[in-house]
């Protein structure tokens, strides 16, 4: 990530509230979100929840509070517990697993309206038991928030929701101020500014990735419908003039046919300026000699978004070696995994799919190591523990364990 021309101002920004807490924190979204922006608005008020409840349609909640059922039962599944293993001689070890008290969830706001990343962020860490879930976002340049997004707070179970944004908030929550409590962890995607912000921030709070720019890549062979390729690499160009579209192919025609269908599609998109870009400046059609060979090239982008549009995807699935989620066959696109399958759509970009996994409920949780011997399994493994530490030139290691072994 190219963060050279912002890291000056994202450090001052954060320094600034580091030392002056509200005051700079109000001054900074008074001039990048709401020019009138108090200190007494930053906090969302009950009534605020109950006027976007008013403006939102009941099949809009209907479909909200589905989607949380699948995300949620979803995620319900990767809960991991306690352990502990004794042995023969009587030592125990094991790991204890808590949730961490509170976690800040960034979600993007401003003119745009992101109800799925308050879902994904606020979810798992509902799952695993976080005590206390702070949301930050943006406001318009009125004050106000998105109604949508703030209905999906309440209907997450979001404690407490602030109108700050940018560097600013990420500021507040990894620093804390008298408005804005401190955070353990924080999660949610953001601009260039928030993301810079996060990495800065790193080690005095946890985060969860470095969010990029989208990124899809789509497998297909002969039998795939052009129609469907071109949506779907459209489906992520229309994020981001930087989003990445790919497509890897074993079929010249199918090649042509599908650039003339995003030319096509293209011409009804609400974001067409913002789609065409991204084509233009970083989507690309791939051909290739067989699958095998399409499989490797997916594998060394290590998209965020991985599509197997073939006839028998499931009988390629094993060879995925990295790819934040994976969506197979031809009704599977990824919209599906934005809004409604389950999984989580907060994924490793720019190739950190290699090493990095996507948000789960593994995100909220902290693990804590036990250790328990007892005498004799001591006077049984003592010199082997003395003889590592003297190797180690530890010696005060080392007579740890032996004034035990005299006694």
């Amino acid at each position: 990530m190219e963060d050279q021309g912002y890291r000056g101002l994202v450090e001052d920004i954060l320094e600034n509230i580091k030392v002056r807490g509200d005051q700079a924190l109000i001054e900074y979204s008074q001039k990048f979100d709401c020019p009138t922006l108090t200190l007494d608005d930053l906090l969302v008020k009950k009534t605020e929840i109950e006027a976007a409840y008013a403006q939102v349609d009941e099949d809009y909640l209907l479909s909200l509070r589905m989607a949380m059922d699948q995300i949620r039962r979803f995620h319900e599944k990767q809960r991991t517990h306690s352990w502990m293993e004794p042995d023969e001689k009587g030592s125990i070890t094991g790991q204890i697993y808590r949730p961490l008290e509170r976690v800040g969830v960034y979600v993007p706001g401003g003119t745009a309206s992101y109800p799925s990343s308050v879902m994904m962020n606020v979810l798992p860490a509902q799952v695993a038991g976080v005590e206390e879930i702070i949301m930050v976002t943006p406001p318009g340049k009125d004050g106000t928030l998105n109604p949508y997004t703030l209905v999906a707070a309440q209907e997450a179970g979001v404690q407490k929701i602030y109108k700050i944004g940018g560097a600013q908030a990420i500021a507040a929550l990894a620093y804390g101020t008298d408005t804005i409590p401190k955070v353990d962890k924080i999660t949610g995607p953001g601009n260039i500014f928030v993301t810079i912000a996060k990495k800065m921030v790193y080690g005095t709070v946890d985060i969860d990735m470095l969010a990029g720019p989208s990124e899809i890549l789509v497998v297909a062979d002969e039998k795939a419908k052009p129609e469907f390729l071109a949506a779907d690499l459209l489906s992520q160009a229309e994020h981001d003039v930087l989003a990445t579209a790919l497509l890897v192919t074993t079929d010249g025609e199918l090649a042509l046919q599908v650039q003339q269908e995003v030319e096509k599609q293209l011409q009804v998109l609400s974001r067409r300026e913002i789609a065409e870009k991204s084509i233009n400046d970083h989507g690309a059609i791939i051909l290739t000699a067989d699958l095998k060979e399409s499989m490797e090239i997916a594998n060394l982008a290590a998209p965020e978004h991985l599509e197997l549009m073939v006839e028998k995807p499931f009988e390629i699935l094993g060879l995925v070696k990295n790819a934040g989620a994976v969506f197979l066959g031809a009704y599977a696109p990824e919209p599906v995994g934005d809004y409604w399958a389950g999984p989580n759509h907060i994924l490793p970009t720019g190739g950190t799919a290699r090493f990095y996994s996507p948000v789960t409920v593994d995100t909220f949780m902290k693990k804590t190591s036990v250790i328990y011997f007892t005498k004799e399994k001591l006077q049984s493994d003592g010199a082997h523990i003395i003889r590592l530490a003297e190797k180690e030139g530890l010696t005060a290691h080392a007579q740890a364990v032996q004034v035990r072994m005299k006694d």
